[in-house]
């Protein structure tokens, strides 16, 4: 499901006229990003969690060249799917 599909979603759903729809999955989103951006963890009860991982610098390779690079340390979302909805997935047919 794409962004636009879920907005298409939302106003089928509630009877938002399409931009109301966007409006409310844009400030949604923006303030997960918000959040996150911040450090703070973000979790949707049936979903899952959001948070940011920390992770170090290492010694790569250049899979072309075969010398070594170094990588620098960096921040990356991490999502935890949760019980509900890895559930829901597993029973899918």
């Amino acid at each position: 499901m794409t962004k636009t599909e879920l907005i298409e979603a939302l106003s089928k759903d509630t009877g938002f006229p399409i931009r109301k729809a966007e409006e409310v999955v844009k400030t949604v989103f923006n303030s997960m990003a918000t959040a996150l951006t911040k450090g703070d963890r973000v979790e949707i009860r049936g979903l899952g969690s959001f948070k940011v991982k920390d992770y170090d610098g290492y010694t790569g390779h250049n899979p072309k060249t075969g010398k070594p690079i170094k990588v620098k340390p960096k921040k990356l979302p991490f999502f935890k799917c949760g019980k509900e909805l890895k559930e829901m997935v597993d029973t899918y047919k």
